[in-house]
């Protein structure tokens, strides 16, 4: 994984990548998660898969709701790392917001720098899965417990680069998250329910970047 990215330590028992056993049990998870599904995800099939125990996953993550937040929380974190390092030198913030656009549309890609991670199978499991790690009944006291502050990071910069645009604009916070989660869920009704997107001819992740790109700039105009 990249050193670069540092989590909240709420988010686990004992950080996972400090240890091989953890990194592994990322690693694996995420590809168990990708290949059933998260309600049949449990931590017996995965120490089963690993060749380990139970009781030594739960070490690292109390339950797999806090497993599904730290994933996701890696993505958001990972997603920022890469649109910074792709936008630092870039002086035009419209400019560097149709490189943001491309970048949550290009997500599916794997990053080959990090080895034992598939973002392309992390990337489906944010797009199935994520709402779950916040739409809860104990999201408030996550939330106070910070276990959103990589997502809220990342809405944060990309307000910032809409207030750039155009600093009248009342509602850059919603604007950003917008974004984010149209990214995401509109490939998901591409591929599960095709009556709530539209198809132009071009490929998906084409059709999901024009809207988006449409959707900012002509709400920032």
């Amino acid at each position: 994984m990249l050193r670069n990215i540092h989590l909240n330590d709420r988010l686990y028992l004992r950080d996972p990548q400090d240890t091989a056993l953890g990194r592994r049990l990322i690693g694996e998870s995420v590809r168990l998660i990708d290949e059933i599904g998260l309600e049949q995800f449990t931590f017996k099939k995965l120490a089963q898969r690993m060749e380990s125990t139970e009781a030594s996953l739960y070490r690292y993550f109390e339950n797999k709701h806090r497993l599904l937040v730290y994933l996701v929380s890696w993505y958001w974190a990972w997603l920022y790392y890469q649109i910074r390092f792709h936008t630092h030198n870039m002086p035009d913030p419209a400019q560097r917001l149709r490189l943001i656009l491309g970048i949550l549309t290009r997500a599916h890609h794997d990053d080959p720098t990090t080895t034992g991670l598939d973002e392309a199978a992390l990337y489906r499991i944010v797009v199935n899965e994520a709402s779950k790690s916040y739409l809860t009944r104990g999201v408030d006291e996550d939330n106070q417990a910070g276990l959103f502050r990589e997502y809220k990071q990342l809405v944060a910069h990309i307000s910032a680069v809409v207030r750039e645009i155009n600093p009248a604009y009342p509602y850059p916070h919603a604007l950003a998250s917008t974004l984010l989660e149209a990214s995401r869920k509109q490939l998901f009704f591409a591929q599960h329910l095709p009556s709530f997107t539209d198809k132009t001819g071009e490929p998906t992740e084409q059709v999901i970047y024009c809207f988006l790109e449409n959707l900012v700039f002509k709400s920032l105009a």
